[in-house]
């Protein structure tokens, strides 16, 4: 099998479900919360193709595929409808709801970590390989998602607890927030703010593991 095509087959489940079940998750929350909005859309589900987007989804996380030199892997899915208006407790519903795509995501990245060990004990490389890829794009995606960028999940978070007015002007960087992510990627951001966080995830995973995650990280991506 040609090297590409194996790359495709150790990523494409672990993006798909980290993108699409993050969305699924917010959905999820919001009608616990009183807010059925996506529920009645049918977005609270396992199926990911009811999540996917075909640029981010697919397209992106493709091409990102065959550009190792970019080093990442990132992506999205379309977003999932929340009527904050209809949330029981607006303010903490919303915390709740942005808390539960990130959330979702350290869930998964558990769930691969175990994949990961029974990989091992089976001697399956390509399958420890694609374990890690999820622990690596699941942890990935929760740290990116809190930073407090509109409009990601830690912006929501801060916009819940700011009061009304400071709520309202923050908000409004939403317009700008794809530029600013942007730049931030352009001007190094990553390597002083995402990539830390996510080596310190993964340091307190590896205390789970009977194994080092760095050592995997470095499988995955030999």
């Amino acid at each position: 099998m040609p090297d590409l095509l194996i790359t495709l087959f150790i990523w494409v489940i672990p993006v798909l479900f980290a993108i699409t079940l993050h969305e699924a998750a917010h959905g999820w929350i919001a009608s616990k919360f009183g807010d059925h909005t996506a529920r009645m859309m049918g977005r609270v589900t396992l199926n990911p193709v009811k999540h996917i987007d075909p640029v981010g989804t697919i397209l992106v996380p493709a091409v990102l595929l065959m550009m190792p030199a970019v080093g990442f892997i990132f992506g999205w899915a379309k977003p999932v409808p929340i009527n904050f208006n209809a949330l029981r407790s607006p303010k903490s519903g919303m915390i709740w709801v942005a808390l539960a795509g990130p959330g979702a995501n350290l869930i998964m990245a558990i769930g691969w970590l175990l994949i990961a060990i029974l990989s091992i004990n089976m001697n399956i490389p390509i399958m420890l390989k694609m374990a890690g890829a999820g622990i690596f794009i699941n942890i990935l995606l929760a740290v990116f998602n809190l930073l407090p960028i509109p409009p990601l999940d830690g912006s929501r978070v801060i916009s819940a607890l700011l009061p009304n007015p400071l709520a309202y002007r923050y908000n409004q960087l939403e317009q700008y927030g794809f530029f600013i992510l942007i730049g931030l990627m352009y001007f190094g951001g990553f390597n002083y703010i995402v990539w830390p966080i996510v080596g310190l995830v993964l340091s307190w995973m590896s205390i789970l593991s009977p194994f080092d995650l760095f050592d995997l990280m470095n499988f995955v991506f030999s």
